[in-house]
């Protein structure tokens, strides 16, 4: 099915299909035996596909990345392909309209794509609103993830108020938080990186957490373009804050390899899809081999099939995410890497 409409779909700009797709989906999800119909033609269970990680029990390791859905506003209809889990944002505590459009382009040579999206959202209040009034139907067993940012107007120095603000109005409505400190579309938000400032708002938002009843995992989200040296620091922070775990990777600077269109190619902004799927993976092992596996890792960046999945898992991931994949396969792709996983024991 997807194959048929993706040409029409291409045909848009990026932006316009993504909000085509999912108002579309919205709509068809209201009508009589539409999620079940879904949930029969993309839906892959099988019990040897339950995960225990961080604390929580995933019904499937397939979860959608953030940035699919910045503002909670699809989990019951992104419910319906099989998500084992999906993760909302990135939310920074007040709304922002992000950068200019353009600002997503395809590299459909690449399977890839380029976004500068600047952290567009309604702000965390919206989200939390929506989660709120979202029943345990609605969640059809999906936990759901809470990515936390900081405004593009918030001075570095002040960041961590940002990332506190999120965690305290998000806490009671996801099963986990993570921190976005390395998209490279907010000015000197990868700044935050960098060793001290890191653990400053990791060591504070786990103060906050150490002081709550039902203590929440939190994750770090790192670029794929850090150093091995920038990734040992990445392990000891981890390991010093007793963080949860980390994502791995987000979006890349880097150019190398691309055989898109030259102009293009020159468009800001990070890359994601099939020229990431070797760092990240990369970086998934590194980590994983560095820390002796003493903490799950999320693996994400460049996942269009079951085998690229299953590297991941081979690498020390824990758990994948897809959004790329997701635009340039279709929604047969969960059930693809669910039943990949299953054959394969992973």
């Amino acid at each position: 099915m997807y194959k048929l409409v993706k040409p029409i779909f291409f045909s848009m700009d990026p932006e316009s299909a993504h909000h085509t797709v999912t108002g579309g989906l919205k709509m068809f999800s209201k009508i009589w035996g539409a999620k079940k119909l879904l949930s029969n033609l993309y839906t892959y269970e099988n019990p040897n596909l339950a995960r225990e990680v961080f604390g929580l029990k995933f019904k499937n390791p397939v979860g959608l990345a953030a940035g699919f859905d910045k503002n909670a506003e699809y989990i019951t209809d992104m419910a319906n392909f099989g998500f084992g889990f999906i993760e909302i944002g990135t939310v920074t505590p007040r709304p922002q309209p992000g950068n200019d459009q353009p600002r997503m382009f395809r590299l459909i040579p690449d399977k890839a794509l380029i976004n500068r999206m600047g952290f567009n959202n309604q702000g965390a209040d919206v989200a939390a609103n929506r989660l709120k009034h979202l029943s345990v139907e609605d969640r059809k067993g999906l936990l759901i993830g809470g990515n936390i940012g900081k405004n593009k107007l918030t001075p570095n120095e002040q960041a961590v108020d940002d990332y506190i603000y999120c965690f305290n109005a998000l806490f009671d409505y996801v099963d986990y938080f993570v921190v976005n400190v390395s998209s490279p579309n907010t000015p000197g938000l990868r700044d935050l990186q960098e060793k001290e400032p890191l653990k400053h708002i990791l060591n504070k938002l786990q103060n906050l957490n150490e002081k709550r009843e039902n203590k929440k995992p939190i994750l770090l989200k790192i670029a794929p373009d850090l150093t091995d040296s920038q990734l040992d620091d990445i392990v000891e922070i981890v390991q010093e804050t007793g963080i949860a775990g980390v994502i791995a990777t987000n979006t890349t600077i880097s150019r190398a390899g691309l055989r898109s269109d030259e102009n293009l190619v020159k468009e800001m902004g990070g890359v994601s899809g099939a020229p990431l799927t070797k760092r990240s993976t990369e970086v998934i092992r590194y980590l994983s081999n560095k820390s002796n596996r003493s903490f799950p890792i999320i693996g994400v960046g460049g996942i269009h099939s079951a085998a690229d999945a299953i590297e991941k898992m081979d690498a020390g991931a824990s758990l994948v995410q897809i959004y790329t994949g997701f635009i340039y396969e279709g929604p047969s792709l969960i059930s693809n890497i669910c039943k990949g996983i299953a054959q394969a024991g992973k």
